[in-house]
């Protein structure tokens, strides 16, 4: 209960008055305390050996926290522990939430899902896609559905040498000097990678979207997410950059530097986060905490509610939380190695089968992650959220599998 009492504690010293997730004993809500300690082991054993600086795992069942561990150091070079309250880079993380601001438009009957992108951008109307060494006519309309589930065509620039990748890698058109409309321009001039809703694979689609939620609100997406979202969810710390007051919080950002040591790649005093962007990604630029991203996955879990404020229409949660990929287009991956038994629905990957990825996981689960090795998944049939922070690149996989199968098991009814 340590840790329970730690969270309960930050809880009274912030002065938090919105009503809070509770916090509850793993047994009181069918779960071990035995073998959850055993997640504080591996944790315990990744900071011991310098894989990471410090994180956090946090864990909620029923509604109810039963597990809140921190671990480590927020900041090495400045001796600052982690704690309950600390500030995560959450980068792609940002993309569901992204998903929900625009869905909430969807629900107000702003748009329809199958509505051609260039109905509102009209700069898309006339994409090229790169084939066989030549950018030739796009032969269907990108469309808002595709944005959501990554078949749009659209790219990142770290996927491989391709003409249309290196294009990116020129063009920039995530810089964070610009703007949603500069990246819309600069998008329309870059061919496709592939026929839009023939292939799924990670892009800026989100960002995009972001620019589709100022189109539909006629307000800034930092201004939407603020008002529509974080506000009525008591979201407090997430946004596109970190105040001056909430510094002390912000966490350093590192990378592996050899065998047991680590390279700080980004001082939280001296971050491009403490200024407030010209571009505001939607698909991976916000910071937040873990107490905000339990807030904001236990309303997704609720159907769209928290305590009495609906955010989403429970079928517009259907639609994030299940797969929305034909066979044709599965399994998705990142790289060369296939996530085998995972599609994707409106803003979440999803498990479908069970496969030589993720052996912990089950089937039913959604979830996705952050560049800084951030992660959180929910499995709606156990009524189970996890969310796990920490700042290491490249993203490692390694603080979710280490813990999953822990989880899972601890679960007795």
């Amino acid at each position: 209960m340590k840790h329970l009492l730690t969270f309960l504690l930050f809880i009274s010293c912030c002065g938090i008055t919105a009503r809070e997730l509770p916090v509850a004993k793993p047994e009181d809500v069918g779960m071990s305390s035995a073998k959850l300690a055993k997640v504080d082991e591996v944790l315990k054993g990744f900071v011991a050996e310098r894989k990471l600086a410090g994180g956090i795992v946090a864990i909620a069942r029923k509604g109810k926290i039963v597990h809140f561990g921190t671990y480590g150091k927020l900041d090495l070079e400045r001796d600052k522990p982690m704690k309950a309250d600390s500030i995560f880079r959450i980068y792609s993380m940002s993309k569901a939430i992204t998903t929900s601001a625009a869905l909430i438009l969807f629900d107000e009957g702003k748009y329809d899902l199958d509505d051609p992108v260039s109905k509102y951008i009209p700069q898309f109307k006339e994409l090229s896609v790169w084939r066989d060494g030549l950018a030739e006519p796009a032969k269907r309309q990108m469309t808002v559905r595709d944005l959501m589930r990554h078949t749009s065509g659209l790219s990142y620039g770290f996927l491989g040498n391709s003409a249309v990748e290196k294009r990116y890698k020129k063009d920039k058109p995530m810089d964070r000097a610009g703007s949603l409309p500069v990246m819309i321009k600069k998008l329309s001039d870059i061919p496709l990678a592939f026929e839009p809703g023939s292939k799924w694979q990670y892009s800026v689609s989100i960002d995009v979207l972001g620019r589709l939620v100022e189109i539909w609100s006629g307000q800034s997406l930092e201004g939407f997410l603020a008002t529509r979202l974080c506000k009525p969810l008591d979201m407090k710390d997430t946004a596109f950059e970190v105040p001056k007051g909430k510094v002390d919080r912000f966490a350093a950002n590192y990378a592996p530097n050899g065998p047991g040591k680590l390279r700080l790649i980004d001082d939280p005093h001296k971050s491009s986060y403490l200024s407030n962007a010209g571009l505001a990604s939607g698909g991976g630029g916000l910071v937040s905490t873990t107490r905000d991203y339990l807030r904001f996955l236990q309303m997704i879990l609720n159907g769209g509610e928290l305590y009495g404020k609906r955010i989403l229409n429970k079928k517009t949660v259907r639609l994030m939380t299940r797969n929305q990929l034909p066979k044709k287009l599965m399994p998705i991956r990142i790289g060369p190695v296939p996530r085998v038994g995972v599609g994707f629905g409106l803003g979440f990957s999803t498990r479908v089968s069970m496969g030589p990825w993720d052996l912990g996981g089950k089937v039913g689960e959604y979830g996705w992650g952050g560049a800084a090795s951030t992660h959180y998944w929910v499995s709606p049939k156990d009524e189970l959220i996890v969310v796990t922070m920490e700042q290491i690149m490249p993203y490692s996989f390694m603080t979710e599998w280490a813990v999953k199968k822990l989880i899972y098991d601890a679960i007795k009814s």
